[in-house]
């Protein structure tokens, strides 16, 4: 009886498709509902993070991340509304520090530019703490003459084993 592969062929590649799919949304800073931001004036600053065990092997590689359980990614990006109603995505520097709930002072994040396209990112990977809350303090510059923007989050990761 011979085994027929294809199925299984179309699996790993809708797999690889969908991880594709959720890292190029995670890089470009799109509008999806998964992804938050906190609006200031006229710019968008969007934020996520993620796991680094979820990006595709060659993506990892493409952008020497490092894929590990223990690791995770900060992704922030910032848009630009036009009076025409649409965006464009703008170069920005990020500063910022994790910490636990717990009241310490927290670690400084090393952020550095990622491009995709046309549309500049800063990522950071940092260790994820099991199952506890991690606080994000962020500081987003934008635009040079102006006050940087605050942006702070909470966010539980859980590691898979």
């Amino acid at each position: 009886m011979a085994l027929d592969i294809r199925p299984l062929s179309s699996l790993l590649l809708c797999t690889w498709l969908l991880c594709t799919l959720l890292l190029g949304n995670l890089l470009l800073a799109s509008n999806a509902a998964a992804q938050q931001f906190e609006q200031v004036g006229d710019y968008q600053i969007h934020y996520s993070a993620v796991n680094t065990s979820f990006l595709p092997d060659t993506i990892a590689r493409e952008h020497s991340i490092q894929r590990n359980q223990a690791m995770a990614l900060l992704n922030v990006s910032v848009l630009e509304e036009r009076e025409d109603g649409t965006t464009r995505a703008v170069p920005a520097n990020v500063n910022g520090r994790i910490s636990s709930l717990g009241g310490e002072d927290g670690e400084p994040l090393s952020f550095r530019t990622l491009r995709s396209g046309d549309t500049p990112s800063q990522i950071a990977v940092f260790r994820i703490n099991q199952d506890e809350p991690m606080r994000f303090d962020l500081e987003v510059r934008y635009d040079r003459n102006a006050e940087p923007a605050r942006v702070s989050f909470i966010q539980r990761f859980y590691i898979e084993r």
